[in-house]
């Protein structure tokens, strides 16, 4: 398999860190998003952390000016029409996706893969808005953040998807260090049905917004469980508001299932516009 050129459309967080780890593989990358204020963001945010690898010695000042002319920043209506794989990681509305997915279908070459870096919702459904022709070459290709420091992708067959290209993918994947799994196209995949429980369970045994007994649970998790972030801690760096979402999607995708249900402090978290570091308040308060 050869990708050597790749779209991401979406430069929040998740897709401003894939298109960072395809540039750092030597591919040629279009960061793409309507918003130009977004763009910038992403830019300086990407520029920023090789820089910060420059100075650490880390990486070579050549190599990240590689990098950066590998890189571009676009609209959706400048973008090339030649890719060979296109990332989708916008906001988790499968309506929204899928009005995407029918104009990506039209615009680029036959040859491009799709794909869709969504936390839930099955692939299936969004291969239903792109031609029949297309949906062998559709694909559920699922980073985590910071897509640049985790190795774990999930890459998920949907219903039409060609067997081969999937296998293709996962060989192409593992050369590049990372650790792709192959799922089956069921409602969260592997890691977010069996996280919907690493989050869910902490939120029934705190139960309020009490911060000491979040820091109490997220110290257990680490200190005995050996976990890296406690639940709450990694709540907040992912965006509780995505976090929730996902918790939405997969309780009503398996049948609103008791142990799958979002918790009511996880809903008025949203409501109270506290998502976590980006909004520099969540479970907990960042300066």
């Amino acid at each position: 398999m050869k990708i050597e050129r790749v779209v991401v459309i979406g430069a929040g967080t998740m897709g401003s860190g894939i298109a960072q780890w395809f540039a750092q593989e030597m591919c040629f990358v279009e960061l793409v998003d309507n918003s130009s204020d977004q763009l910038d963001r992403a830019k300086k945010s990407i520029h920023d952390s090789w820089n910060k690898l420059v100075e650490k010695e880390k990486l070579t000042s050549c190599k990240a000016e590689q990098m950066k002319k590998l890189l571009e920043f676009k609209s959706l209506d400048n973008v090339s029409k030649n890719a060979d794989l296109v990332v989708e990681a916008i906001i988790e509305n499968l309506d929204v996706k899928k009005d995407l997915f029918a104009k990506l279908d039209k615009h680029f070459s036959e040859h491009t893969i799709l794909s869709s870096n969504t936390s839930s919702f099955p692939i299936h459904l969004m291969a239903e808005a792109v031609s029949t022709a297309r949906r062998g070459n559709f694909v559920g290709l699922h980073f985590f953040n910071p897509a640049t420091i985790m190795k774990l992708v999930e890459v998920i067959k949907g219903k039409d998807s060609d067997q081969e290209l999937c296998h293709e993918l996962y060989s192409w994947f593992d050369s590049k260090g990372k650790k792709p799994a192959l799922c089956k196209d069921s409602p969260g995949f592997i890691v977010n049905r069996v996280a919907r429980n690493f989050y869910g369970e902490p939120l029934r045994i705190v139960g309020e917004d009490d911060e000491r007994k979040m820091r109490e649970v997220d110290h257990i998790l680490k200190e005995v469980g050996g976990f890296k972030m406690g639940p709450f801690e990694l709540m907040d760096m992912i965006g509780i508001d995505v976090n929730y979402s996902v918790t939405c999607s997969v309780w009503e995708a398996y049948d609103r299932e008791p142990r799958f249900a979002p918790h009511r402090l996880q809903k008025k978290m949203v409501e109270d516009g506290r998502f976590g570091r980006k909004t520099k308040r969540g479970y907990y308060k960042y300066d």
